[in-house]
């Protein structure tokens, strides 16, 4: 049985993404900030809740070792939790604005894949499915048939951009783990005001795909609900 843990899983995308791997049948592990927020997700849909803040070293090596003590592997990390910002345009953007968001968006993803490596070395095919966006692809935000290329958000969109190139850096230097990124596309979640068209089934179809797949698919690649994205 494949065993996936997931950060910022008791809403959202996280959430639905638990709710479609569980019943895929996979044992998963509902990571949450909030104790009782995850414990009450993990209960609903059959997961097991294990806290973590994406944003602390101790919280995110306390998960990794829970999970050590319970499980002893973990198959798939999925690295989800993030946060929009603030909405300011780039005039009134601080340095302190911008370092919030990298804290959780790009420095939790570094902070978790970390931790739990040991445990991914364990699995036979380990992958991390990096949760970025459409947002942090130049190429997408320069197209003006896209949505992505009419949004002003400097330090989201650095973000998503700067996990992009993380995950192709992961990929490269990590030749035994499987490393991809995904865009879930504009989906309707609380990071936008539930603005978005698609639902959150909808926007988890690129995550779920890569966590069934199994090995022998590559690695260091950008994905949506329709396919590989590219680079550029």
């Amino acid at each position: 049985m494949t065993t996936t843990f997931i950060t910022g899983a008791n809403k959202g995308l996280g959430r639905e993404t638990a709710r479609r791997l569980v019943e895929a049948g996979h044992t998963v592990l509902l990571g949450a900030r909030d104790p009782e927020a995850g414990h009450r997700a993990a209960q609903e849909l059959g997961a097991r809740f294990v806290q973590i803040d994406v944003t602390d070293e101790a919280s995110v090596a306390a998960a990794a070792a829970d999970v050590e003590a319970r499980e002893g592997v973990v198959d798939v990390l999925v690295n989800n939790a993030g946060i929009a910002g603030p909405a300011k345009g780039p005039a009134d953007l601080t340095a302190d604005d911008v370092a919030a968001v990298l804290d959780v968006n790009l420095l939790g993803v570094v902070r978790t894949t970390r931790a739990f490596l040991p445990l991914l070395r364990r699995s036979e095919h380990p992958a991390i499915i990096n949760v970025a966006s459409g947002l942090g692809s130049t190429k997408l935000t320069h197209d003006p048939s896209r949505i992505e290329s009419q949004v002003v958000a400097p330090a989201y969109t650095a973000s998503k951009a700067a996990l992009v190139m993380l995950t192709t850096q992961y990929a490269k230097g990590m030749p035994d783990v499987r490393v991809d990124v995904v865009d879930p596309g504009y989906t309707a979640t609380d990071l936008n005001q539930n603005s978005g068209p698609q639902t959150v089934t909808e926007g988890t179809d690129a995550v779920v795909r890569l966590a069934t797949e199994g090995p022998g698919h590559g690695t260091g690649r950008f994905l949506d609900r329709d396919g590989e994205i590219g680079w550029g």
